[in-house]
């Protein structure tokens, strides 16, 4: 598997995933901040929008972190990194997998940019929504979905790590400490260090 990566990007969420899932992988870096991008065609078939990460394995290929790991669990870690389509748990699982995209990301750029947030316009609320409902989805668990981490653990672990980076996350009773355990992790540790550049 080929991974396109960029430094402080989600890219690093695609290096935990394969990580997770013990997969052999190459990285490709790509200056998405370059002035004058020649991107490789294979880097396009994979991301039309030159985006990072995007992967290809095989005749697959695609980009957006949540896809990514979705694929990767589905593919490499099944009932493992993911519930199986037929587990009752699916259903929370890519719940909590897109909650990052769907949610986080936009309440994230609205608070940056100091726009007045509208609940029933947006479909992710707002921010002190977000936090809500992400720390109460945490409440009594290890992970999102009980006891066993999954690929929707990539994805919200590493918006619980940027929030506090970021010194954008509030006291609360469960993301902090969240937080703590995804970084404990040694994939999430040796994804850090390959991220490094």
């Amino acid at each position: 598997m080929k991974v396109f990566w960029a430094p402080q990007t989600r890219s690093t969420r695609a290096l935990w995933m394969l990580e997770e899932a013990g997969i052999d992988y190459e990285t490709e870096l790509v200056d998405i901040r370059a002035e004058e991008r020649k991107d490789s065609d294979e880097f396009l078939a994979a991301s039309p929008m030159g985006k990072v990460p995007a992967i290809v394995d095989g005749d697959a290929a695609m980009s957006e972190s949540a896809a990514i790991c979705i694929y990767v669990a589905d593919r490499y870690a099944p009932g493992s990194l993911a519930p199986t389509p037929d587990d009752p748990q699916r259903g929370k699982f890519l719940y909590w997998t897109m909650y990052t995209p769907a949610v986080i990301e936009p309440a994230m750029a609205e608070k940056f940019a100091s726009i007045e947030p509208n609940r029933t316009r947006n479909g992710w609320g707002d921010f002190d929504e977000m936090i809500r409902i992400f720390d109460e989805g945490l409440a009594g668990k290890e992970w999102i979905i009980g006891e066993q981490f999954t690929a929707a653990d990539v994805m919200l672990g590493s918006s619980a790590v940027f929030l506090r980076m970021f010194d954008m996350l509030p006291a609360t009773r469960n993301i902090g400490a969240y937080a703590d355990r995804c970084m404990a992790r040694p994939a999430f540790q040796r994804a850090q260090e390959k991220a490094e550049i």
